[in-house]
């Protein structure tokens, strides 16, 4: 891993109000956006709304990797939802709940383990932790 600090660099150039908006970072496939439906967006593409709901679930599973195999944690599948709950507050719109839903499956033998490392990949995950939002871990674990 590199030193801190990290820095990541996206941006984008709009020719005009109709035109779209494509998010590009180094290295990386561009990426078009647009509001979602409930802004008045056409809903099929990703939008802000999405995207942070998308890097929470990407964090978490990615964290759920990383310290299961530091755990030496065998598992044969993890299914994640995340939920983010945008309401206006004191006049300003926010993210103000993230409910993480996780379903892992691992060998007999692991289970009594799996349910503090799927809490574990909860508190390390950079996003939530950037966040204000109240964040719930709802997770269930099944035997194999």
């Amino acid at each position: 891993m590199q030193e801190f600090p990290h820095r990541y660099s996206v941006a984008t150039r709009v020719a005009g109000a109709a035109a779209d908006v494509t998010l590009q970072s180094p290295g990386l496939p561009d990426l078009r956006t647009a509001p979602p439906a409930e802004f008045g967006g056409p809903g099929d593409r990703w939008s802000p709304e999405t995207m942070l709901v998308g890097a929470i679930c990407d964090c978490f599973v990615l964290g759920f990797k990383s310290v299961a195999a530091a755990s030496h944690l065998e598992w044969t599948n993890l299914a994640v939802n995340v939920v983010g709950t945008l309401d206006r507050i004191e006049r300003k719109m926010r993210f103000t709940h993230v409910t993480v839903s996780a379903e892992l499956t691992v060998p007999r033998g692991h289970e009594t383990r799996a349910p503090r490392i799927l809490e574990k990949a909860e508190e390390v995950c950079l996003i939530t932790n950037s966040l204000s939002a109240e964040v719930h871990l709802d997770s269930k674990v099944f035997v194999a």
